[in-house]
């Protein structure tokens, strides 16, 4: 019958595979205390925690979980890295040991209820931490966020340049247009002026040509008056005349004959 000492432990091991994100199994043998330490002090910086425990308790405890992988690596001086934090820094940290120190090595694991190899467990290390993933992702998240409230920022000022280009083009144009409206605004009134002009001439040649007809009427009127006048003057005197002369006439044979 198993005593209370392992049956607790046993427990304790079974809680602590349980609750860990990951579990990673390495050899230590031929590690210094010194190195040891150094080991536990890389571990707790990634969030995970170096224990070693007796294989019989640990090989059981697997064994009650059902952990059939990893029984078989229970064997010889094992270490066990339970990584309660983000696996991949844990990785780094066993990784990164193993290369300083060749009496360490790491054997395999356990991701959730995957299996890791040593290959496989090499390969999380080399991805990027939970913290810098998170960090990228933040990054990219923000990007975007900056560019749209650069737009943002930006819109006002380039509508409002956009409006003052606007309006200094419309200046520009403004006296061509005013150019160009009066011209034809004068030619309008130069031709609604020009019937006009052309009325008032065609009256004032009428008014003159009117004014010349009663001039001719009037000077035909006066050379009458005068013929007339002449006429009446010369009547007299022609007859005033003839009878003079008749008498003349008269006159001289009778006095010829009475002188004769």
């Amino acid at each position: 019958m198993p005593r209370p000492e392992k049956v607790q432990a046993v427990a304790e091991i079974k809680e602590r595979l349980e609750q860990a994100q990951a579990v990673f199994l390495a050899e230590y043998a031929g590690l210094s205390v010194k190195q040891q330490q150094t080991l536990r002090r890389g571990l707790r910086e990634g969030g995970a925690e170096f224990k070693v425990v007796k294989m019989t308790l640990a090989r059981r405890a697997a064994a009650e979980l059902e952990l059939a992988e990893l029984d078989e690596l229970f064997l010889g001086p094992t270490g066990i890295a339970f990584a309660d934090g983000d696996p991949v820094s844990a990785a780094k940290a066993l990784k990164e040991f193993a290369k300083e120190n060749e009496a360490f090595a790491v054997k395999g694991g356990m991701l959730g209820s995957e299996f890791l190899s040593p290959e496989r467990i090499s390969e999380l290390a080399d991805i990027e931490s939970r913290e810098v993933l998170l960090a990228k992702i933040a990054g990219l998240m923000q990007a975007p966020m900056a560019n749209l409230a650069g737009l943002l920022e930006a819109l006002p000022r380039n509508l409002a340049s956009a409006m003052q280009q606007l309006v200094e083009k419309k200046e520009e144009a403004a006296p061509a247009t005013e150019a160009g409206d009066v011209a034809p605004a004068a030619a309008a009134e130069e031709a609604e002026e020009a019937p006009e002009a052309a009325d008032a001439d065609a009256s004032d040649e009428e008014a003159e040509a009117e004014a010349k007809v009663e001039a001719a009427e009037e000077n035909a009127e006066e050379a009458d008056g005068a013929s007339e006048a002449s006429e009446e003057v010369a009547e007299p005197e022609a007859s005033t005349d003839n009878g003079d002369d008749a008498k003349s006439v008269d006159e001289d044979p009778a006095e010829e004959a009475e002188e004769a």
